[in-house]
């Protein structure tokens, strides 16, 4: 804790008891390593990355096959260190080889919660036992070292022993979203150049079927890349096999004869995740054995506190980052991951707290938006969920009406929820909010260790107070090695703007007493009255208003002003309002300077993880182009939102 903390806690909503403190791993690693605050710590990392990444890995015991001989390497430039040089490591090995062994054998390693019901468990050895028995059966139907395999699964056990073989036999993953269009999914094939796709025959939403092998045909037709598709029977659904080309998971070799787990180099790719933009193709960004590897270890180890009698659950899609940090972190440490299909709120509008009490869950991620809904029609602060430790939430930034509910109402005041923030691009977070540390109410406390996080102003100078952009200035493991085979738009995407500065895309502020705050991403950023504003800070003022559930703000061409903000606000069950009421409220909480012009729209356009399309949402709202919308929610239409008439 910093001086300016322990002089003052009345600011912060969450402040640790001496428990929380003790059993910290981060804490305990400080003292050990001779550091009295994160500041101190994060400074020295910083200075001797060499010194830092050694230590980290020799306390999270993370096993290389082979030593490296340095931390870092930066003879290709800072853009594009590598980590761990002459290091041999393999995620399948980190994950689940080594665990298979000793006190960890019987030990619940996965837990599958079904959009219906379902309930599965792999231990430790089951599951090293099917990663090694598929990867076996992935090198017997033609997949080799670099390969890349597309997984286009639901949050079923097999997608982590997929994840995992893949990993094992040295080829490259490629997670994808269940929901994605035939389109969509066509892209991610064609520009990884896949030879493989592992599908299902379905999954359900809302307990309704989504046709998963149907789609994944589609977009076959214009992959020629792809040899073979493997196809999960999950739902039990008949669907149209492709002779020589598709088989079933169930059908393949039981008894393969056994492979050697690959000496992955640390840098050797590990998988690809790919991110859509507004414009152009999809990013591909590129994660490696070593860098990803000691990330999910450190962010779930350090920043969420986890330790091997932790249970982790958290509601995702292998196409969003925490899918792949979700069967990486927890599983390197030795806990227990709960994978869940489905939503939060299906089939009971308490499905998240009854699998809390139902697996002894002390960790639950939760996103805003999630919050949110369950906050709408929930009866969660009702239960007492007596495991449960924390919660981690992370994906867009919250307000602080749904913050303040799910940290009283639900935690009791009594757990902390974990702020974490940073991206697909750098394999985790630059900002978390320390659970041993005092924590503003939405807010974080510090920069994960290794990272020199800064808000810099327009000049490049950093600010305090102020909002500006969220900017790394050095490297870490886990920072992607660049997009699949596209070096420059990776360098102009991420390096263009300040020499040797990692500009991250959102806007942040930091105040005199280490408080920091996301405002949303930089490039939907308004500036009103000669102000820059994040839409998260007009959002968070409307959602004081007890009738909006949901609001997107965007910033709008103005011929007076340059710019006006525009709010469109989805209502609550049964709330009644007058527009102009609306408005006024508006006025009043916003003030003068902020207040937007309100819309009440039936739903917001939704990614498939829950974050808002605010630029897909301006574009239908000026009538210009809307770019990749691969990533739409279907269950959410852009289409809901009104096409200005200029008024």
């Amino acid at each position: 804790m910093t001086k300016s903390q322990q002089d003052d806690t009345a600011q912060y909503a969450w402040v640790p008891s001496e428990s929380v403190v003790e059993r910290s791993r981060l804490l305990t690693a400080m003292r050990r390593w001779g550091y009295e605050s994160i500041e101190e710590l994060n400074r020295s990392a910083v200075a001797d990355p060499e010194r830092f990444w050694r230590a980290v890995v020799d306390d999270l015991e993370i096993t290389f096959d082979a030593p490296f001989e340095k931390v870092r390497d930066e003879s290709d430039g800072k853009p594009f260190p590598r980590w761990f040089t002459g290091g041999h490591l393999n995620v399948a090995n980190l994950c689940a080889h080594r665990h298979a062994v000793g006190q960890l054998v019987d030990k619940t390693a996965v837990i599958y919660e079904g959009d219906s019901g379902q309930r599965r468990k792999l231990t430790y050895a089951e599951l090293d036992r099917a990663v090694r028995r598929f990867a076996a059966n992935l090198t017997q139907l033609g997949v080799v070292r670099g390969d890349r395999v597309v997984l286009f699964v639901p949050a079923v056990p097999e997608a982590v022993v997929a994840f995992l073989a893949i990993a094992m036999i040295g080829a490259i993953s490629v997670p994808t979203f269940t929901g994605y269009a035939p389109d969509a999914l066509a892209t991610r094939l064609q520009d990884s150049e896949a030879v493989m796709l592992i599908t299902a025959d379905g999954t359900t939403r809302r307990g309704k079927a989504v046709p998963m092998k149907e789609t994944a045909d589609q977009a076959l037709e214009s992959a020629p890349s792809v040899r073979t598709v493997v196809v999960l029977r999950h739902l039990g659904t008949d669907v149209a096999m492709h002779a020589g080309r598709d088989v079933y998971f169930d059908d393949l070799d039981p008894n393969p004869a056994p492979v050697e787990t690959a000496a992955t180099e640390a840098n050797d790719p590990l998988t690809i995740v790919y991110t859509s933009g507004t414009t152009g193709r999809p990013k591909g960004i590129v994660h490696s054995h070593g860098g990803f590897g000691v990330k999910a270890a450190v962010d779930f180890a350090y920043g969420f506190d986890v330790h091997a009698d932790d249970v982790v659950s958290w509601i995702t899609d292998l196409g969003w980052l925490v899918g792949p940090l979700l069967m990486t972190g927890p599983l390197q440490l030795g806990a227990t991951i709960v994978m869940i299909e489905g939503l939060p709120t299906y089939p009971t509008i308490d499905r998240m707290w009854e699998i809390v009490e139902r697996n002894g869950v002390t960790i639950q991620g939760i996103a805003p938006t999630a919050a949110r809904a369950l906050m709408a029609g929930g009866d969660g602060a009702a239960r007492e969920m007596p495991t449960l430790r924390s919660f981690v939430s992370t994906g867009e930034a919250w307000d602080e009406p749904t913050w303040w509910w799910l940290f009283q109402q639900v935690g009791r005041s009594r757990r902390p929820i974990i702020n974490y923030s940073g991206g697909t691009e750098v394999g985790g977070g630059i900002v978390i909010g320390y659970p041993f540390l005092p924590t503003a109410a939405a807010a974080f406390n510090g920069a994960l260790p290794g990272v020199a996080a800064a808000v810099l102003g327009e000049d490049g100078a950093p600010l305090v107070g102020e909002v500006g952009e969220l900017a790394v200035r050095n490297t870490f493991p886990g920072m992607t090695h660049a997009f699949w085979r596209d070096r420059d738009r990776y360098l102009e995407t991420y390096w263009k703007r300040w020499d040797e500065v990692w500009v991250h895309g959102d806007l942040a502020s930091i105040d005199e007493k280490g408080v920091w705050r996301i405002h949303g991403r930089s490039d939907d950023t308004i500036k009103l009255s000669g102000r820059r504003v994040g839409p998260a800070e007009i959002e968070a003022a409307l959602l004081r208003d007890p009738r909006i559930g949901e609001v997107a703000v965007i910033g709008v061409p103005d011929e007076l002003r340059g710019q006006r903000a525009v709010a469109f606000a989805v209502l609550r069950p049964h709330a009644v309002a007058d527009l102009d009421d609306l408005q006024a409220t508006a006025l009043a909480n916003a003030g003068k300077s902020f207040a937007p012009t309100v819309h009440t729209v039936a739903t917001l356009p939704k990614t498939k993880n829950g974050k808002i399309m605010r630029r897909a949402i301006r574009a239908r709202f000026l009538g210009d182009p809307v770019g990749d919308m691969s990533s739409l929610d279907p269950a959410t239409p852009l289409e809901d939102i009104p096409v200005s008439t200029g008024s």
